[in-house]
């Protein structure tokens, strides 16, 4: 079973927005080859309920699966019967939380006050998704561990591989990217792909980096 160790060993969540589902397991495939091992594939999403199912069933725990964009328990609940290991969600539902723990699944809910963040931790979340963290840059991280020290900040929003050994340095036990990883925007082929693999590696020495 996965567990948040292996999270915060890989350090580098990936985050996979509106795909067109033909193109993920050759993205899953790119990021594997760049060293990050655990993806997030949001939704909205065409299809991601089989594209999960097909990652889990063609990498195992080579690469830890999860869903994102989970708004309700019924959703989660979905995405865990298709193989999710990890439901992330943009917001703090305690009954979203509560599914997840059910079946024995991290949750990583987001949040973004010092109130949501508790409140999500005591309603049992894993890690807290400190959700969007570009807002407030890494010191924020500094002043929720303050008096918050116990509670596991992944930051999600405008992560670079410049920025993040700041984050790290400030507390954050792994970190989110989306479309500085992952821009499902361009045009998927061959080159793609070999970026994608550059800038996986690229992030994973970062992180390798931040925390040595």
């Amino acid at each position: 079973m996965t567990s948040i160790q292996d999270i915060k060993e890989n350090g580098v969540v990936a985050i996979i927005r509106g795909a067109d589902p033909d193109n993920i397991e050759d993205m899953a495939e790119a990021l594997l080859e760049g060293g990050v091992r655990t993806l997030e594939i949001t939704m909205e999403t065409p299809n991601v309920l089989a594209a999960i199912e097909k990652l889990r069933k063609s990498y195992g725990n080579e690469l830890i699966t999860g869903a994102g964009t989970v708004l309700d328990p019924e959703t989660a609940r979905s995405a865990i019967m298709s193989g999710a290991q990890f439901i992330f969600s943009p917001t703090v539902n305690p009954e979203t939380i509560r599914m997840s723990k059910r079946y024995g699944v991290i949750s990583i809910p987001g949040a973004m006050t010092p109130t949501e963040i508790l409140n999500a931790y005591e309603s049992g979340a894993d890690v807290i998704k400190v959700f969007p963290a570009n807002q407030f840059g890494p010191s924020y991280l500094k002043d929720i561990k303050g008096p918050l020290p116990h509670i596991p900040l992944m930051p999600t929003g405008g992560i670079t591989t410049e920025n993040l050994k700041d984050y790290m340095d400030q507390g954050a036990v792994a970190v989110g990217v989306g479309s500085a990883l992952v821009n499902t925007k361009n045009p998927w082929n061959s080159d793609e792909k070999a970026a994608l693999t550059k800038r996986a590696q690229a992030f994973t020495d970062a992180f390798h980096q931040a925390v040595k």
